[in-house]
């Protein structure tokens, strides 16, 4: 089983950016065996959604809403996950969540970080 804990979030005004980070602990077992790990959101109201997703090999999928202005990438050898968020609209508002997934489909959430578009 792998710990993920989020960092990064906080207030920024609209059309800034943050940068998130997932550092991924455990047993290198456990690490090894994920093979997708991605960043999730819920605003307050709705449900959880995918915001972006990369695929051991390096392939990334994005959410409509949020393509050409995030990224996400995967330090193998730091075991970080990172989003990197542009363009920030009070839209993105929300808790962002890391998430690591193996073949099994097993899912390991991190507890969240709060990012606010406020001006």
């Amino acid at each position: 089983q792998v710990q993920l804990v989020e960092s990064g979030g906080g207030l920024v005004q609209p059309g800034g950016s943050l940068r998130l980070s997932c550092a991924v602990s455990g047993a290198s077992e456990s690490i090894f065996v994920i093979y997708t790990m991605g960043w999730y959101r819920q605003a307050p109201g709705k449900q959880r959604e995918l915001v972006a997703r990369i695929i051991s090999g390096g392939s990334t999928n994005y959410a409509d809403f949020v393509k050409g202005r995030f990224t996400i990438s995967r330090d193998y050898a730091k075991n970080f996950l990172y989003l990197q968020m542009n363009s920030l609209k009070p839209e993105d508002t929300a808790v962002y969540y890391c998430n690591a997934e193996t073949r099994a489909r097993q899912s390991t959430w991190g507890q969240g970080t709060l990012v606010t578009v406020s001006s």
